[in-house]
């Protein structure tokens, strides 16, 4: 099949190319002329697993496709993705400027009966004014559908490749049909396609990482209480996640949920809810007890030094990204917490895998960037676990030890056992465990 996805951002290039290595002719619109002629070279614009290699392949055996001409990818093309981005506005809604402005251009460009079909997470009623917006600008016959993303970053490649379920939004029996037909391969293993109304697919996207983001935000607030009351939070969490009703996933408690699409989400959603006068007080908690989450590490560092006067402090921070096996630092918990010591005078240290280059937008002037997670811990008061990269999981605690001037971590992922901890002579502070 013929497909033409606009956008060459996380979820359009995830995509586009798995599409390609499904057997697809695919077509990546971008009006960023220096991302298509470095995509053209094989140069990805994004930190993702297996994508630089599936990229490469596709393109030169011809079935992907990169190129600034929307006209074109339109005009050859039975399916139109959009996949622009539908970032956070000032009163919290999605901004739908990019998806609307696409999809003028797309009614312009049409020769044709075409599926437009809505990839960007969006508001419900977001297709109705795509498809108004498109039938403005052309006399052919088309169909808006939305599909739903569910891709984790880090994993996306998989999650594209064998989805738990493919949602498919569509009023009309054709559009269904064949995006049935071109999403099924991709369901060999008998995971469902789940055809629905569009406003109901597209709050699907919305109710699922409201879901999450709850999750989270729940076994925050229990870490919390565990602190207080002398509890060990791993303890509870083996007990909960052993209930089948409530399931493993999610229960990891830390210093709160950050990225592209959970606090976005979150927000976009409550902004509906607000507009249709249906508040939702539970996702507002959420909401808000994340927020607060990003500060726990840093008041137990000022807890544990009895000040907010970090001059003359040095820390060393391993991970920036909001989580391990991406370099996206929106939302990041890492941001919020070196700001604050910064602002309180501390010297900051950091190394991050992958992020070290996007983080510069942020911390540029206010952190020194090391080579590796032993050299950022040279010299430091202690060691801060921000983001919980596989290589971080098992390091030499002796190494740690002798280049930090007294044996002290903050763990905010939880990812060392304070047993351990305890026996090699380290001060231990971690979310919700002791």
């Amino acid at each position: 099949m013929k497909v033409c996805v606009v956008g060459t951002g996380y979820v359009g290039l995830v995509a586009g190319t798995c599409f390609a290595e499904y057997g697809n002719e695919v077509i990546c619109i971008d009006k960023d002329e220096k991302k298509i002629s470095d995509l053209k070279q094989g140069i990805i614009p994004i930190y993702e697993p297996g994508l630089s290699e599936l990229v490469e392949r596709n393109h030169k055996e011809g079935r992907l496709h990169f190129s600034t001409s929307l006209k074109e990818g339109v005009e050859s093309s039975e399916f139109v993705f959009i996949a622009v981005g539908t970032p956070t506005s000032d009163n919290g809604s999605a901004d739908l400027r990019f998806v609307f402005a696409v999809a003028e251009e797309v009614g312009k460009a049409m020769n044709g009966y075409k599926i437009i079909v809505d990839k960007s997470t969006v508001p419900v009623g977001t297709a109705d004014q795509v498809k108004a917006i498109i039938a403005k600008n052309t006399k052919h016959p088309f169909d808006v559908v939305s599909n739903p993303e569910f891709l984790k970053e880090g994993a996306a490649i998989d999650d594209f490749m064998r989805p738990e379920r493919v949602v498919i939004g569509a009023e009309s029996e054709k559009a269904a049909k064949k995006m049935s037909e071109l999403y099924s391969p991709f369901v060999l293993n008998g995971n469902p396609i789940i055809t629905m109304s569009i406003r109901s697919a597209e709050l699907t996207k919305y109710a699922c990482n409201a879901f999450l983001a709850t999750k989270i935000s729940f076994v925050n607030e229990i870490a919390n209480l565990c602190d207080a009351l002398g509890a060990n939070y791993d303890d509870v969490r083996k007990g909960m996640g052993t209930d089948s009703r409530i399931g493993r996933q999610f229960l990891y408690a830390g210093i709160g949920y950050g990225g592209s699409c959970f606090p976005k989400d979150v927000r976009a959603l409550l902004r509906t809810a607000e507009e249709v006068k249906a508040p939702m007080h539970i996702i507002q908690s959420v909401e808000d007890v994340n927020e607060k989450q990003k500060t726990r590490l840093t008041d137990k560092i000022f807890e544990h030094f009895n000040s907010t006067d970090m001059k003359g402090k040095t820390f060393g921070i391993w991970g920036l990204a909001f989580k391990p096996g991406t370099d996206d630092m929106r939302e990041a918990p890492s941001i919020p917490l070196i700001y604050e010591l910064h602002k309180n005078g501390a010297k900051i240290q950091v190394f991050d895998p992958a992020a070290a280059e996007t983080s510069k937008y942020y911390f540029d002037g206010k952190v020194e960037y090391k080579k590796d997670a032993y050299s950022a811990l040279q010299g430091a008061d202690a060691m801060l676990l921000l983001t919980e990269w596989r290589e971080f999981r098992e390091p030499d605690f002796n190494k740690i030890k002798s280049l930090l001037k007294s044996p002290l971590i903050f763990d905010g992922r939880n990812q060392y056992k304070p047993t351990l901890m305890q026996e090699l002579g380290f001060t231990y502070y971690s979310i919700g465990n002791r």
